[in-house]
């Protein structure tokens, strides 16, 4: 299903379902010090009922699933999703997926302790969605923001890579990221109050192969060019790698959190 907005790459479509199998491959990559971070703040743990929205291939309530939380995971993207049910029942794990826009919710009120956006956040629309969560999530409930991504002006690999990726779809809206605290709407605030954030630098470690994958499961390649621009860019990267990558090496990250309180 092709999604166009017009704060999102120039208004240029893109489709998950496009990239999804590469998805579940290549972009399940949080390192154990992503995980920590959200259970030394008491959440997504034993006893509580998470939803974790925009949920991709289920990366993070399958990661999770250890810490004994009972998750429930939703896509706009019936192919993610499908993806995420493969992987959760090839693992034996017992997580509830659906297909659904987070703008269409309609859990019960209090159905949630926390709710969960990883690499999402900016897709919505917050206007509508601010009150949803605060609806859903019982009282005093979290809505946790979680963002990790490559930095290219200090890591060479991830920042020629990502020339190449910008040479096939300048209007990539992805790309040049520094490291930075999440950003919170107003409209977001008039509902949840914050309470804590954190950033903090982290390596990620992949084969040329992974990253390869890495790159071409992102908004910006997989899920938007052309199968013939995605011929080529595929030719074009995998030489570069090649050329200037060892076999095995770490991709420099930053990872981010913001943790908000209902109101």
């Amino acid at each position: 299903m092709d999604i166009t907005d017009s704060r999102i790459d120039g208004g240029k479509p893109f489709d998950w379902g496009r990239t999804s199998a590469d998805y579940a491959r290549y972009r399940d990559i949080y390192p154990e010090e992503f995980y920590k971070a959200v259970t030394s703040r008491g959440l997504c743990v034993d006893g509580q009922r998470v939803l974790d929205v925009g949920t991709g291939t289920g990366v993070l309530p399958r990661n999770m699933y250890r810490f004994g939380a009972k998750w429930t995971g939703t896509d706009i993207s019936g192919e993610q999703i499908e993806q995420a049910r493969r992987l959760a029942e090839e693992r034996g794990m017992e997580i509830d997926y659906l297909v659904c826009p987070t703008e269409k919710l309609s859990f019960p009120d209090g159905s949630f302790d926390v709710l969960t956006a990883c690499q999402c956040f900016w897709y919505f629309d917050h206007k509508v969605t601010a009150p949803l969560f605060s609806r859903i999530l019982k009282t005093g409930g979290r809505l946790l923001v979680l963002y990790m991504a490559w930095l290219p002006f200090e890591d060479a690999i991830a920042g020629e890579s990502e020339k190449l990726a910008l040479r096939y779809n300048p209007d990539w809206s992805g790309c040049g990221e520094t490291m930075h605290p999440i950003y919170i709407p107003d409209e977001v605030r008039e509902h949840f109050e914050p309470v804590f954030s954190t950033e903090r630098k982290l390596n990620v470690h992949f084969t040329r192969e992974s990253w390869h994958g890495r790159m071409k499961a992102c908004r910006g390649v997989g899920a938007s060019l052309s199968e013939e621009q995605l011929t080529s860019w595929e030719a074009e990267h995998k030489a570069m790698l090649e050329r200037t990558a060892p076999e095995e090496f770490d991709i420099l990250h930053y990872m981010a959190l913001a943790e908000l309180r209902k109101k």
